[in-house]
């Protein structure tokens, strides 16, 4: 059992709350409005709900389940303290809805969100990953192609990856892709316009990508 910190209380962040929950974990879920958890709270009475920062001190491995936009104010906002020397697990992507639908991405190519949140706050250790697939199967994988498909994971810290990886495979997953270090979050984050582009041709964000050679 450990303490999860979970910052971000949309769909991802309740999600995710709810299946470290599930598995044992002492679960603190991080938002600006605890009333918008109100429905999440009565259906999982042993979670915790604070602020962003409370939620940082709570956890001993961190989610960055925020908006990718706002990620970095609210990492700000849970404080570099509550931070430092954790495994912080970045799932956030950065998607720039000003101009509608199909977003685009705030930054890409030579820099990623998963390398801004590592150099602001250069003691954690950010580890990117689940960013790739819709919430349901973040953690419920196998409800694809039965698990036979593939996560990835990016980051500078092998123990953390390591880490991160028995995670996902106590969600399910089955194939677990280290892609390098943080400068291959650039990857999974440009991975999402044909992601977008998928969901809608598919008519459903519930499918993934299997690699194969």
């Amino acid at each position: 059992m450990m303490k999860a910190g979970v910052l971000g209380s949309g769909t991802v962040g309740q999600a995710i709350s709810a299946r470290l929950a599930e598995l044992g974990h002492d679960v603190m879920i991080g938002t600006r409005d605890p009333n918008k958890l109100s429905e999440w709270q009565a259906s999982h009475k042993e979670g915790k709900i604070g602020s962003f920062a409370e939620t940082a001190g709570h956890g001993e491995i961190i989610f960055n389940a925020t908006n990718g936009a706002a990620s970095l104010d609210v990492l700000n906002m849970a404080g570099e303290s509550n931070l430092n020397g954790k495994v912080l697990v970045d799932i956030s992507n950065p998607l720039d809805f000003s101009k509608g639908m199909p977003p685009s991405l705030l930054v890409s190519n030579t820099d990623s969100l998963g390398e801004q949140i590592q150099e602001a706050f250069p003691q954690v250790k950010v580890v990117k990953t689940l960013n790739t697939v819709t919430a349901n199967i973040m953690v419920y994988p196998r409800q694809v192609a039965n698990g036979d498909h593939h996560v990835f994971v990016s980051g500078n810290d092998a123990q953390a990856k390591e880490q991160v990886t028995d995670i996902l495979k106590s969600f399910g997953w089955i194939h677990v892709l280290d892609l390098g270090d943080i400068t291959s979050a650039r990857g999974v984050e440009m991975y999402l316009p044909i992601w977008l582009r998928l969901w809608g041709a598919l008519g459903t964000g519930m499918f993934n990508v299997k690699i194969m050679k």
